[in-house]
């Protein structure tokens, strides 16, 4: 759950300072990613040294350092290549010495930054520390260092001086865990290599002349079986000595019509947001593909022959635009995202929704619609907040399909490896793409024969590639740690599946188009609720903000918004917070209410109604005073309760409009408890740990 981010440029004439202020552009935009510590390497005023500069805090507190203690600033280089970091700690607390990038000697010969995790580091980094490596930092990373300058020493020692590609080809061998790596070396001079397993990876090209052709070949290496060396316990380099050689194929894409190499720069980034002011030419790695870029070309190689994997890698167009990542006039990026949802909604159902004639067309799922009508169940699968948007959902598929549904977290999914056929469909609910636990269980079930589906809000994203079939969300960015915009866009995304995929029951046809005249309306009244902030502000200042608990309570339809909401304050606020099924109050969470319990009740109109109204019954029967989340107009209610009246849609939809209130109360309660609101401690965007 980091930020990574390099740079080079070939044949482009750049100043050091300009080299540090686009490697720390960039990681301000992958800032999301990982906040408590940074750092950048770049090339020092002696010819093969690196100078690295590295801070605890934000990408600010870097930029300072690097501005007080760079020297001849104005030093052009014709050829350089970087890398920046921005850290989200898994081994170590944050300090300058554990953070990003990581070296293998004290002359900065090897420097490495990581995102990810290494689960075998203990095992080698007792190997390396038996063999005289001395370890500077508590983190994982720091072994993948020592590891490619043992393995190179041991290569030079022999005589034999390995070739970067080999040599970090050797090192990833012997990884095992999810991660993406930039490597920098003394001793390659103006060369970097990137690679991928488990977390995401990008490489974004910027010339001034159109490339030769849209795409790169994959060098792909034999299968011949590496030797051990039997004094190291490592497998020797390749390229060397039972090395592997390599099927080249020289690329056409750095060279002009008439064959001359040209000017290029490179950006590579975990997200695209970190290179869209720069290019919208990327190219996306896949896993094991490993990216050597050397005299301004780059070349793909893969680390183990893949025969179902394609032999080209596609350069693709981003489609985002800078403004989108942009805070504009919000004094944060949740706070935008909260008030776009009127059109991140409507993005989401565009081209999709036919108002019209009520009908549902997902493009992603047409081929497949006949599998999954006649599957024996769906399992959707997620995290946190997309695993809610299943449950939101879960409902309105069994009444449209009458097909049995189950909801999964993947973690629990994973940990009691649940019997998975080929009969059934998964559905996995990822904002990113790039969750560890989602990722690895969809890959699980592929391995069962089942069909897999994703919903996703990034194109390009590991579970938008190896899922048969899916949907973008089409949400646009979302930056913000806590999401907002991106659950009701999934909400919304799995009410249009529904709906596609129960639009041959002739039955359902009034409850199908009583529901796409709901989300008609909804952009309308999402606007109408985000009027509320004001009051919601007061509330949460008058009433909530000393609280140091909090129950969120409702049923059927609204469990879902409980979980969410509860999620969202306990998130952003640290304050305690629970979601609670209304009707198991009383086997037990009864007991906790009393007249100094704050309890927010969900008590929207549906068939559930009359058992919710009990629920605020036995709330008050204890001295509690609940808030009480309502349809406008509700007469049901007396003068003498909190209310947060919403606007009425149909029953299915009513959670989306349900839990903007908890997400603007969640901001507020954040805001008075003086957090950051973007970034919550703890916490970062795209979880690509276990």
């Amino acid at each position: 759950m980091c930020g990574i981010f390099g740079y080079l440029n070939y044949l482009v004439d750049q100043d050091r300072k300009a080299i540090s202020d686009i490697l720390l552009a960039g990681l301000s935009r992958l800032e999301y990613r990982g906040y408590d510590s940074a750092g950048i390497a770049i090339n020092g005023d002696e010819d093969n040294q690196v100078q690295i500069f590295k801070q605890v805090g934000k990408v600010a507190a870097l930029r300072k350092l690097v501005d007080e203690e760079s020297t001849n600033t104005d030093k052009v280089f014709n050829i350089h290549s970087g890398m920046a970091h921005t850290r989200w700690a898994t081994h170590g607390q944050p300090s300058p010495i554990n953070s990003h990038p990581h070296r293998s000697n004290a002359q900065n010969a090897f420097t490495v930054v990581h995102n990810g995790i290494i689960t075998n580091y203990k095992e080698l980094k007792t190997l390396l520390v038996n063999k005289g490596y001395v370890f500077e930092s508590e983190t994982d990373t720091e072994v993948v260092a020592k590891l490619t300058q043992y393995l190179y020493d041991t290569q030079v020692s022999t005589g034999r001086k390995p070739n970067f590609v080999d040599l970090v080809k050797s090192v990833v061998k012997e990884l095992e865990g999810a991660f993406a790596f930039i490597f920098k070396s003394t001793y390659f001079p103006n060369e970097l290599i990137t690679t991928r397993r488990g977390s995401p990876l990008l490489i974004g090209l910027k010339t001034s002349k159109k490339l030769k052709v849209d795409f790169l070949d994959v060098e792909v290496g034999t299968d011949n079986t590496q030797p051990q060396d039997q004094t190291s316990n490592v497998l020797a380099v390749p390229g060397t000595v039972g090395g592997t050689p390599l099927a080249r194929s020289q690329s056409r894409a750095f060279v002009t019509e008439n064959g001359e190499q040209q000017p290029i720069e490179y950006f590579i980034a975990s997200d695209p947001s970190a290179v869209v002011e720069h290019t919208k030419r990327v190219l996306y790695l896949e896993d094991d593909d490993l990216a050597h870029i050397q005299k301004g070309e780059l070349r793909i190689h893969r680390l183990k022959r893949d025969d179902s994997m394609s032999t080209i890698r596609a350069i693709q167009t981003l489609e985002i635009e800078l403004a989108a990542i942009m805070k504009g006039q919000f004094d944060s990026f949740m706070q935008k995202e909260i008030y776009e949802q009127p059109e991140s909604v409507v993005n989401t159902m565009r081209g999709r929704v036919h108002f019209d004639n009520a009908q549902v067309n997902l493009g992603g799922l047409r081929a497949y619609l006949p599998h999954i009508r006649r599957c024996r169940r769906i399992v959707f699968i997620a995290c946190g907040t997309s695993y809610h948007s299943c449950i939101a959902t879960r409902q309105l598929f069994e009444e449209l399909t009458e097909i049995p549904i189950s909801a999964e977290l993947a973690s629990d999914f994973l940990d009691r490896r649940c019997p998975i056929f080929r009969d059934d469909v998964c559905i996995f609910v990822s904002q990113s793409g790039e969750t560890a636990d989602t990722i690895l269980a969809m890959r699980y079930c592929l391995e069962r024969g089942s069909l897999c589906v994703g919903i996703t809000n990034t194109v390009g994203s590991t579970i938008s590639r190896e899922t048969h079939c899916g949907v973008h969300i089409n949400a646009g960015p979302e930056i913000g740690v806590a999401s907002t915009k991106a659950y009701t866009s999934q909400f919304i995304a799995l009410v249009m599946m529904a709906l596609q995929l129960g639009d041959d029951r002739v039955s359902m046809l009034e409850r199908r188009k009583d529901i796409i005249q709901g989300l008609k309306e909804l952009p309308d009244k999402i606007k109408e609720v985000l009027k509320l902030d004001s009051q919601l502000q007061q509330l949460a200042q008058n009433v909530l903000h000393k609280e140091k608990s909090l129950l969120i309570l409702g049923r059927g339809l609204q469990n879902a918004t409980c979980l969410e909401g509860a999620l969202k304050i306990k998130e952003i606020s640290y304050m305690h917070s629970e979601g609670i099924l209304a009707g198991e109050l009383k086997h037990g969470p009864l007991a906790l209410i009393d007249e100094n319990m704050p309890v927010i009740l969900l008590m929207t109109k549906d068939s559930l109604y009359p058992k919710v109204r009990s629920a605020l019954e036995q709330v008050t029967a204890r001295k509690g005073s609940p808030i009480v989340i309502c349809n406008v107009g509700d007469t049901n209610l007396s003068d003498d309760y909190r209310t947060i009246p919403v606007p009425e849609v149909v029953d299915s939809l009513q959670g989306i409009l349900n839990i903007i209130p908890l997400q603007l109360l969640s901001y507020h309660l954040a805001v008075l408890n003086g957090v950051d609101v973007d970034f919550p401690r703890n916490l970062a965007k795209s979880v690509t740990v276990e």
